[in-house]
């Protein structure tokens, strides 16, 4: 249970950053199809998710629906501008990618770095590597970090039945 707690919680934080990814494309509104790989270095849970002395666990790539507003782009410039305990500082955006850190302090602390690229309006890539600890259900604060690597394809101007996150 503490295991999928851990994990439940990177997960949605993975994809928040997903969404960041999304949000620094060719600010087009829609649907935008979200494909994310989380790659651990280290993981937060003794031994890993295999058991004492495993590996980290690397879990196959995992794809989303995002809808995406324009008013989101006015306000934020995409989806959500931070995360749970995170922020993202020093944003450097060029006519073809972005590049920021993105700061934890909370349950998760530490820093990662942000790349984007786009070669067009539909369709960016995206990197984020984050180092740090994340604060253990049964006690210290484990070391942690990982890259979670994706791809985020304009699927049209309408969004059906996905809902915008708020």
């Amino acid at each position: 249970m503490r295991r999928t707690s851990i994990w439940l919680a990177l997960v949605c934080l993975a994809f928040a950053v997903a969404l960041l990814a999304v949000a620094q494309a060719g600010k087009k509104p829609g649907l935008w199809e979200v494909t994310s790989k989380m790659t651990w270095k280290q993981s937060p849970t003794p031994g890993g998710a295999g058991g004492p002395g495993g590996p980290p666990p690397n879990p196959p790539p995992h794809s989303t629906q995002v809808c995406l507003t324009q008013a989101m782009i006015d306000k934020y410039g995409g989806p959500i501008p931070q995360t749970h305990d995170c922020k993202v500082v020093n944003v450097n955006k060029t006519s073809t990618g972005m590049t920021a850190d993105w700061v934890c302090n909370g349950r998760m602390s530490g820093k990662g770095t942000i790349e984007s690229s786009w070669a067009d309006e539909n369709r960016t890539t995206g990197k984020i590597h984050f180092a740090g600890t994340m604060q253990s259900p049964q006690g210290p604060s484990r070391p942690v970090e990982w890259t979670n690597e994706m791809t985020s394809v304009y699927k049209g101007s309408d969004c059906g039945g996905i809902k915008p996150v708020e």
